[in-house]
């Protein structure tokens, strides 16, 4: 049977494989911690992008206070492997995803948090962990719309009633809020992503300082990206930080914010083919790299890539580059990180070639 081992070499791998240049990936965590770490704010990442528990205790190792999760799903999936220090960053609506939340309330008292944006949402949420005869109360955040304009309450008035609301509830115990300027990660100009971030965080802090003026305990002030960290991390009021790509990075990351991080993870494919004078065929395609940012990126960039639908991609070169064989291996850098990895059941962690860790993908899948 094929199982690769702690010990191998990455030529052992069958492909298309999903690896980490641990000297990379470890520089990455260094570069962002040494940066953050010394302004006092909490840095809770986002385990969106490595659905991973494992690289979730890393984290915490280099300083990290928590991490975050999108979905019930993924914090379930997380939890199962052994950590369970975790914000829902998702709203939680409907009675199964609630049930769900309540089962893992029940296993992990006072360890989670989530947010809200609704009386509805929140008030379901409250009945459930009463009629569970939970007595602990759920921490929660009001999630705020600072532009995005996904999920949030809409102003800081309806921040207020929905926060007037809480406190009739039982089992709800407000602590912050929350608001995520996802519209500006990807913005070119160093100059326009921080004037736009810094707007969100005015609309995040100054909704906090009202709430509290209203006699609101509000501990937690949370945001916050890979593209914007570091401009959070400036504005007062702000506790508490939520980046998830630099660990990884991409080539729309990389595009967008500059190569301050690495890209450390590659998918790593093999020529089956040649398809002509200067172009080869590779084994990865659409379900081993996503195209939603566009394509992915041979590591060499001499070599251009093309999709070939869903096992197979192309690379092509101009004249006087060294040619591709067949049998050749060659690392793909994804366009998006965190959809590429959901296609993946595990990561082969190496150092000079050589498999130090193997780590499992823990919430591969879980989108509920």
């Amino acid at each position: 049977m094929y199982t690769p081992r702690i010990g191998d070499r990455l030529s052992s791998l069958d492909t298309p494989s999903m690896i980490v240049d641990l000297d990379l990936m470890e520089s990455n965590i260094q570069k962002l911690f040494s940066a953050l770490l010394p302004t006092g704010l909490n840095i809770r990442p986002h385990l969106k992008t490595t659905k991973c528990a494992a690289l979730a205790k890393k984290l915490v190792a280099a300083g990290a206070k928590g991490c975050c999760v999108a979905k019930v799903s993924e914090a379930e999936a997380i939890t199962a492997a052994g950590f369970d220090d975790i914000l829902i960053t998702c709203e939680i609506i409907g009675a199964p995803k609630v049930q769900r939340l309540v089962e893992l309330v029940r296993k992990h008292p006072g360890r989670l948090r989530t947010v809200v944006d609704s009386e509805v949402g929140a008030t379901a949420i409250d009945e459930a962990l009463e009629q569970a005869g939970i007595t602990t109360p759920l921490a929660v955040l009001i999630d705020l719309d600072v532009g995005l304009h996904r999920t949030g309450v809409a102003d800081v008035q309806a921040a207020l009633a929905l926060a007037r609301h809480l406190a009739g509830l039982k089992h709800l115990k407000l602590i912050g809020v929350q608001g995520y300027e996802g519209h500006v990660q990807h913005i070119h100009s160093w100059e326009e992503r921080r004037q736009e971030c810094l707007a969100s965080m005015k609309i995040l802090t100054e909704t906090a300082e009202t709430l509290r003026k209203e006699g609101f305990q509000i501990d937690v002030v949370t945001g916050g990206g890979t593209g914007t960290v570091e401009f959070c991390a400036s504005v007062p009021g702000v506790t508490e930080l939520q980046p998830g790509s630099f660990i990884f990075m991409d080539t729309d990351y990389r595009n967008a914010i500059g190569r301050g991080f690495s890209n450390s993870l590659t998918i790593l494919s093999t020529v089956v083919s040649r398809q002509g004078e200067r172009q080869v065929t590779i084994d990865a395609g659409l379900k081993s790299l996503t195209t939603d940012s566009g394509l992915a990126e041979c590591k060499d960039s001499r070599y251009a890539h093309q999709n070939l639908g869903d096992e197979h991609g192309a690379l092509s070169w101009t004249e006087g580059t060294p040619d591709l064989k067949v049998g050749d291996r060659v690392e793909m850098v994804p366009s998006h990180i965190d959809p590429t990895i959901n296609l993946h059941d595990f990561y082969y962690a190496h150092r000079g070639g050589v498999i130090e860790e193997i780590w499992s993908v823990d919430a591969r899948g879980k989108v509920q």
